[in-house]
């Protein structure tokens, strides 16, 4: 398993984008601000259109320095060198993804609300473990509640992997979780809300890097 010792603060995942370089002055705007960590989501576009995203993307995260992680998509992870992978629950094996990555990039799974499959997700060899929607969410409004009582018991239960936060999260919100014990916290809407006002999205991301530096100072 990779090192999770740095995965830790904002998580930021792309919303949809009709424009390829909205995405990448969004991406980089967030990046500005703090994010070291940013997960390619895209269900629109075609397989080409995917590919030069996800190139466009890996060159700006290394630029910063931050990790890219691709959703559900394996091939494309490896065809661009991604960090890693994100995989959720019908989306692949992970004990088969863990193979194929090797033992340096960063494998994460969505556990939604329930703890054994975190279980069974560290065991199989996931870096982190994705709880949610821990608030009600618009990405995915039918998703699952996930209680603050996951992070509490894989703060102590799972200590080989980190905890991410997904669903409805806001800068307000945020707190309780990072004191739950969440390393990570998956971002959508209240990031991006803001989408083509760059001076709005890296101080949004750099209010979230905050609440975790305040929080292990």
């Amino acid at each position: 398993m990779a090192m999770t010792a740095k995965l830790r603060g904002l998580y930021a995942i792309t919303p949809e984008y009709a424009d390829g370089s909205a995405m990448l002055a969004d991406i980089e705007a967030a990046l500005a601000g703090g994010c070291r960590i940013v997960q390619f989501r895209d269900k629109l576009s075609d397989a080409p259109e995917r590919v030069l995203r996800a190139r466009a993307l890996r060159d700006l995260t290394r630029r910063f320095g931050a990790r890219l992680l691709i959703n559900d998509d394996l091939a494309l992870a490896r065809l661009i060198d991604a960090d890693g992978v994100h995989l959720g629950k019908d989306d692949g094996n992970l004990v088969v993804t863990r193979a194929i990555l090797g033992p340096d990039k960063i494998l994460g799974a969505s556990c939604y609300a329930d703890f054994a499959a975190a279980q069974h997700a560290v065991a199989a060899g996931a870096d982190y473990v994705a709880f949610g929607a821990v608030y009600p969410s618009l990405t995915k409004p039918g998703a699952a509640v996930a209680t603050v009582d996951l992070f509490f018991q894989a703060k102590t239960r799972l200590t080989a992997a980190a905890t991410c936060a997904i669903g409805g999260i806001t800068v307000a919100n945020a707190p309780p979780l990072i004191a739950a014990g969440a390393d990570l916290l998956a971002v959508i809407t209240d990031l991006f809300s803001a989408s083509g006002d760059s001076a709005k999205i890296t101080a949004r991301a750099s209010a979230y890097q905050r609440l975790f530096e305040e929080a292990h100072a």
